[in-house]
């Protein structure tokens, strides 16, 4: 772990409204914030060089008199998140719990992170962290030698949240383009904009606004963090869960696959309100008959599945309104606590 308490004394002018007494604890994981391009106009292939800034790099960028808490900051990982997976999670969740428990005068925690996976990293965290303190993740669409950086403004409006007091008990969340949303509802709609995080049809939490306030508006009312039931703290690994698409024509031919590999659980990714072609469905029946776990969600985008009697008597879980993705999240960590379908089905009504 490195440190840069030397460097903030020249970085920042001490802080107002009692920040000086409070400190964030920077994790770095990669991603595009941190990533080297090509030049002033390389938006789409910066990730060619293999060359990263490190998080200190990123940090002594930070204009002095930004009012900021003291800085503690430790490279965890250095990897693009399309390679992030649940043995990262297990890894980034395990040293979160450690800091909030050795470190209490930690405020909060950021961490740096790609965007491509960022929605998912954060739901895991949101039901493995065990600290109501604020967990905040963010990154960039734009890599830091292009003209238009996004990351910095996100890693210092991601302080800013680390360090309010309105942000605990809030669960984690992710913030881009000032906007403050909730790791459960959060999701990335377009490849390359700025403002590609929505929150689906809740909305943000909040703002980091033009005056450097942390707004927030609403509260995420589903379980999280200090109130989940999930212990990963000595999880070496996760029950495999693969998303399986529903589509056009789809037959039974990789649910059976899917099934031949071991999965414990399948999420469907289903069309509709939930559901696929005959074939499919048929092949799913034989997957829980062998003992998988399977829970239906939707590819729609929004809106809830639906527990409907024929679901039940077939033996599907229905996802309510989590994304596939989110949905084979909550699944894997479900079912390190248990197999009973009942119970697992209350989860997806929970969390």
């Amino acid at each position: 772990m490195t440190t840069n308490e030397s460097s903030n004394e020249q970085l920042f002018e001490p802080a107002r409204s009692g920040n000086e007494t409070k400190t964030v604890y920077l994790l770095g994981t990669g991603g595009t914030i941190s990533s080297v391009g090509h030049g002033l106009l390389d938006y789409t292939e910066y990730g060619s060089t293999g060359e990263r800034l490190s998080l200190e790099e990123l940090v002594s960028r930070i204009p002095a008199g930004a009012g900021l808490p003291r800085l503690e900051i430790e490279q965890l990982l250095e990897i693009g998140s399309p390679s992030i997976g649940p043995e990262h999670w297990l890894q980034i969740a395990r040293r979160i719990n450690s800091i909030f428990l050795d470190q209490p005068e930690v405020s909060g925690i950021v961490v740096t992170h790609g965007t491509s996976t960022m929605e998912e990293s954060a739901y895991f965290l949101n039901l493995a962290v065990n600290s109501a303190k604020p967990v905040v993740i963010t990154g960039s669409m734009r890599p830091p030698t292009a003209e238009g950086f996004d990351g910095l403004v996100n890693l210092i409006d991601a302080i800013r949240i680390a360090s309010s007091p309105d942000a605990i008990g809030m669960g984690v969340t992710t913030v881009m383009n000032n906007e403050i949303q909730s790791a459960r509802d959060v999701t990335k709609y377009n490849t390359y904009r700025v403002d590609t995080f929505i929150g689906g049809p809740f909305g943000v939490l909040g703002y980091v606004d033009s005056d450097q306030n942390v707004v927030l508006y609403r509260s995420p009312l589903r379980r999280h963090t200090y109130r989940a039931e999930f212990q990963t703290f000595e999880l070496e690994s996760l029950p495999r869960v693969d998303v399986l698409y529903a589509y056009a024509g789809a037959d039974g031919t990789l649910v059976e696959a899917t099934v031949r590999s071991g999965v414990k659980g399948i999420v469907v990714a289903g069309s509709g309100a939930g559901g696929g072609p005959p074939q499919f469905m048929t092949a799913l029946e034989k997957a829980i008959a062998a003992n998988v776990v399977v829970v239906m969600a939707s590819h729609v985008g929004s809106g809830r599945v639906i527990q409907t009697s024929r679901r039940l008597a077939q033996g599907f879980l229905a996802a309510d309104d989590l994304s596939p993705k989110k949905a084979r999240i909550l699944l894997m960590l479900g079912l390190t606590v248990t197999e009973d379908t009942d119970r697992l089905q209350q989860m997806f009504y929970q969390y």
